[in-house]
């Protein structure tokens, strides 16, 4: 599967890891199908490092109200256009609700705690022109400098 997004930055494809994780994937799916990132925008953006979106509140707290759980492979490295599903701290390694981050960084350096979405497959250069739109004064945090929209998520089968 890819999934196509949309923005007002522009769009980009990530062909997704089935076989890496079926669970996380067959809900990303799902998720889209129901329209569910439609109209949620980027809400963590740090230069260097991840863009992060997939949170219908915003606020980096929300989700679709479950969890899946696909464990990455100990060897797992998140490298310039790898996606990965966002987690709390004290979700258990490969745990995923519906937010996601793309990383921007050559190596974001992170362990392999977070289940792997796939990879970017068209439009990095997109990814990357997100990726710029975070205040760096805001650390880790993330702030957005304006907003990036997901217009529209869209599924293809490959």
């Amino acid at each position: 599967y890819d999934v196509r997004f949309v923005t007002n930055c522009g769009s980009f494809t990530i062909r997704l890891a089935v076989k890496t994780s079926p669970e996380t994937t067959a809900s990303f799916v799902s998720l889209v199908k129901k329209k569910y990132f439609d109209h949620t925008v980027f809400h963590r953006i740090v230069p260097g490092f991840v863009v992060q979106g997939g949170d219908p509140t915003a606020t980096g707290a929300g989700g679709p109200g479950y969890t899946t759980v696909d464990p990455p492979p100990a060897s797992t490295r998140y490298v310039l256009g790898v996606a990965a599903m966002a987690k709390a701290p004290t979700e258990p390694a490969g745990a995923s609700g519906s937010q996601f981050f793309v990383v921007t960084a050559e190596d974001a350096r992170l362990p392999p705690d977070y289940a792997v979405l796939g990879r970017v497959v068209q439009g990095l250069s997109v990814v990357k022109a997100i990726g710029a739109l975070g205040d760096p004064a805001s650390g880790g945090a993330g702030t957005p400098t304006e907003i990036v929209e997901i217009e529209k998520a869209t599924v293809d089968v490959h």
